[in-house]
């Protein structure tokens, strides 16, 4: 089993912290969890790490000395102060693995140094978070079967599967420059799109504009330009988690997606949340890779290892959520539109990286990898408005007496995500969230 797969003292589930909202039962970022992400704070921008509602400056922590004598937690807390992940991206697992040691000591319950360490934390409340990475690269990967198939079921009903989607994790390369942190509000787009009765396309707004409930994964250490990553070696090259809305606009999509895939209907924005769950964080809910059907074709031996079978899952709860402007005035909750698992991912996050690096791709640290809308196999599982409405056949009733079959301006969209296993702390990603402002005029 590899080391990204192993648990250690850091996931004991019965570690509290100094930071009493870190111990509430439904805390998003209990000290099991410690993810990175980038944060502002006045004219600085650091790396930081969640802990309940605080973050702890990592910089901050070595310049106040609470890393001597630990050369290797010293040396990944110095690529913590820039305004980016990328530095700390870049060094092998194993020392990521030691600066998450020292900081789960310094925020124990029992730390003797707890107060030198409060004086590195702020308030989440008070910092603005950025985009994790400096992103070089963005892929996006249509991994899950269930959503797959019931795309395909509309526009192929004989034949919703492509003949290689059971050999190969089927991607395109993503716009990384449109990529934007939880929060940045969202402009319609315009485009080409061609009803099916009319003689020509136009030119305008997108009329049917969804969400896509996806997994992000960051690239860790990379590879050399004609140099393959085993599939036994994957997971050592995957910094982290977080969640991906890939905004789509499924009618300029429609038009221009024969035969080279998509393009404009996916470049105008893709949300990002705002903390990298570490690869570490989720050895306790790693579960078994998706169980193929026995007439399905088994992977190809590049795309086929025993620990991955045994342990490329992972057990990540996806919700997904709408607030409308009419539901905000009437003081309403977010709706829950669906709820479905990346356990159901038809390939697991390693063969996507091992296969995207299969014929020599050069990958980089901060390189930003999706899944692909997240669907699983019961209708309130579907992690799209095209599934969930069947094509805008079946609108969404909501509390406020409204009703959806595509999102409308000032519509608000909310992804949340949690992991929880038999043994282990519960644990969230935070929110990736994003509200439709209307195209320009």
């Amino acid at each position: 089993m590899s080391h990204a797969s192993s648990t250690n003292e850091t996931h004991a589930p019965e570690l509290r912290s100094f930071v009493e909202s870190a111990n509430l039962p439904q805390a998003e970022f209990p000290i099991q969890n410690l993810p990175f992400g980038v944060f502002r704070h006045g004219e600085d921008e650091r790396v930081g790490a969640a802990i309940g509602d605080q973050v702890v400056d990592i910089h901050r922590l070595k310049e106040l000395g609470l890393l001597d004598g630990q050369e290797a937690a010293a040396t990944a807390a110095r690529a913590c102060a820039g305004p980016s992940l990328n530095p700390l991206m870049g060094l092998p697992a194993a020392t990521v693995s030691v600066l998450r040691l020292a900081l789960s000591r310094l925020l124990r319950d029992d730390c003797s140094r707890r107060d030198e360490v409060a004086k590195a934390l702020l308030p989440q409340a008070e910092v603005t978070m950025l985009l994790p990475a400096d992103v070089g690269d963005y892929t996006d990967f249509y991994c899950s079967i269930h959503h797959a198939t019931n795309v395909g079921s509309m526009f192929r009903p004989d034949n919703p599967l492509m003949p290689n989607y059971k050999h190969l994790p089927v991607g395109y390369h993503g716009r990384s420059s449109s990529l934007v942190p939880s929060g940045t509000e969202v402009r319609r787009p315009q485009g080409q799109s061609k009803a099916p009765d009319a003689a020509a396309p136009s030119f305008g707004p997108s009329r049917l504009l969804d969400y896509e409930l996806e997994v992000g994964f960051f690239v860790g250490q990379g590879n050399a330009l004609g140099s393959p990553i085993p599939l036994d070696q994957a997971e050592e090259h995957i910094f982290g988690y977080c969640l991906v809305n890939d905004w789509s606009a499924r009618d300029i999509q429609a038009w221009e997606y024969q035969p080279l895939g998509p393009f404009l209907a996916k470049s105008f924005a893709t949300t990002v949340s705002p903390w990298v769950v570490t690869t570490e964080a989720l050895a306790p809910y790693r579960v078994a890779a998706f169980e193929r059907a026995s007439d399905d074709p088994q992977p190809l031996p590049h795309l086929s290892a025993s620990d991955n079978a045994q342990k490329g899952g992972l057990d990540l709860q996806l919700e997904a959520y709408l607030l409308t402007p009419q539901m905000r005035q009437q003081g309403l909750e977010p709706h829950r539109l669906s709820r479905g698992n990346f356990r159901h991912m038809y390939w697991t996050a390693a063969q996507m990286l091992t296969h995207h690096a299969s014929a020599g791709c050069n990958l980089r640290p901060g390189d930003l990898m999706a899944s692909g809308t997240v669907s699983g196999p019961e209708k309130d599982a579907r992690g799209c408005l095209l599934e969930i409405t069947w094509r805008g056949r079946d609108a969404i009733e909501l509390p406020s007496g409204e009703s959806r079959t595509f999102l409308q301006d000032g519509d608000e969209v909310v992804f949340r995500g949690y992991c929880e296993a038999p043994g282990a702390a519960r644990i969230g990603f935070g929110e990736c969230r994003g509200v439709i402002l209307p195209a320009v005029s």
